[in-house]
């Protein structure tokens, strides 16, 4: 039987849902999915997140495909020549982004060492930072095909070689049409029919009528996201700090784990903020629910995104959301329709808004039931699930030549 090979920075990953999503839609729908990831995981988060089998880890290493790999690196460099004049010769990438761009060919080569006997015949590669690199140089020693899905900040933020990934790529699904339109201009050498426009989604599993409206004392304003410096949590916690000082009460309730959560802290601290702002750590999927529901509103305040699901989630059990203008966020976020949005970076507009939401709340009715309408009709989860294996499977050609022609490459 064929086998796609599905190809993530780190799988599983409890915040990539998605591509256990994805991987389950291909698997039910008769296609052999091998699950890879470019990091180590351990047998213990394996255990939590997944279920459908082994997980392929290059930095696993195992001495067989390593000695192939070395084979590989001696007898196939050829078919790399115009990757490594990219990486060397060309482009103005500082020089620690080409080494890892070097290292990761050499993983790229291992990887394809580590599928040669799996029948794969594609490659799909979630993200746009190195890890797409790896399954890039692996298609092209197996003679396969490669596809990449874009997200936000590897399009936008950490670019590093989209050029020559677009360019190699059987076809490219992006989130967003800002991020099509983004690739369009950015790179106007590619073929804009290969970039599809794949949108993730969520399910609507209870009745807005079920859920408890907002209104409480004090007004409740939640996040969720990963401590990260591209998540910006200090504004939010310099916004909290203005809105107490314009003698607005209310608790803000922080979800998530990350590298900034001391210097957050310690932000906390130097605002007087430790009885308004509550770092929760991270949150069990799971469990989020319980604080979509106590909150009056969820806020976001990243520098870039893709289309957060903890927006989709949010909106999906009809709470008000406030997030920046930016990226692809105001394809789900119609300002005054279904949410609110802010000009990013504007501390005034942010706690202005804030202000306009908690004096409106009562009204705001029409907001959340059509949020919930817009997320039922465009971020379906298993609607979009379903159109993402329909393209998918039209767009991948498996055909058993292509194979045979890398199979002889490598023996």
């Amino acid at each position: 039987m064929a086998h796609v090979a599905y190809l993530a920075n780190k799988f599983p990953s409890p915040v990539e849902p998605y591509v256990v999503e994805e991987i389950q839609e291909l698997r039910r729908n008769g296609l052999a999915v091998v699950a890879c990831s470019a990091r180590k995981v351990s047998r213990e988060e394996v255990q939590q997140l997944w279920d459908g089998g082994e997980v392929l880890s290059l930095q696993s290493l195992q001495w067989k495909a390593l000695f192939h790999a070395v084979w590989l690196a001696c007898h196939c460099a050829p078919r790399l020549r115009d990757l490594l004049c990219r990486v060397v010769c060309q482009g103005d990438e500082t020089v620690s982004i080409r080494l890892r761009a070097l290292i990761h060919t050499l993983l790229g080569i291992y990887y394809a060492a580590l599928l040669r006997d799996r029948d794969v015949r594609h490659i799909h590669v979630h993200h746009g930072y190195f890890s797409s690199w790896i399954g890039m140089v692996a298609a092209r020693l197996l003679g396969i095909g490669f596809s990449v899905t874009l997200h936000g900040s590897d399009l936008l933020l950490s670019g590093a070689y989209l050029d020559t990934k677009l360019k190699a790529c059987q076809f490219c699904f992006t989130i967003s049409e800002f991020n099509r339109q983004y690739i369009r201009h950015a790179y106007p050498s590619v073929n804009l029919h290969k970039v599809v426009v794949q949108r993730l989604g969520v399910s609507l599993t209870s009745h807005l009528d079920a859920l408890p409206l907002p209104g409480k004392n004090p007004f409740l304003i939640f996040t969720a996201g990963r401590l990260h410096r591209v998540k910006d949590h200090a504004f939010l916690l310099r916004a909290c700090r203005e809105f107490l000082d314009r003698g607005n009460q209310f608790l803000c309730l922080i979800a998530g784990e990350g590298p900034e959560r001391h210097a957050l802290q310690e932000q906390i601290g130097r605002l007087g903020l430790q009885e308004r702002v509550r770092l929760l750590g991270h949150v069990p999927h799971a469990d989020l629910d319980r604080y979509f529901a106590m909150a009056d509103l969820v806020v976001l305040t990243s520098r870039s995104e893709g289309i957060p699901l903890v927006l989709m989630e949010a909106m999906s059990q009809g709470k008000v959301v406030l997030a920046p203008a930016i990226t692809g966020i105001p394809e789900l976020v119609i300002d005054g329709q279904t949410g609110f949005l802010y000009r990013a970076g504007s501390l005034d507009d942010f706690v202005s808004k804030l202000e306009a939401i908690l004096e409106s709340v009562p009204t705001l009715e029409p907001v959340r039931r059509e949020a919930r309408r817009h997320v039922s009709e465009h971020f379906n989860r298993e609607q979009n699930l379903r159109q993402f294996r329909k393209i998918f499977l039209s767009r991948v050609h498996l055909a058993p030549e292509t194979h045979l022609h890398a199979h002889s490459v490598l023996q």
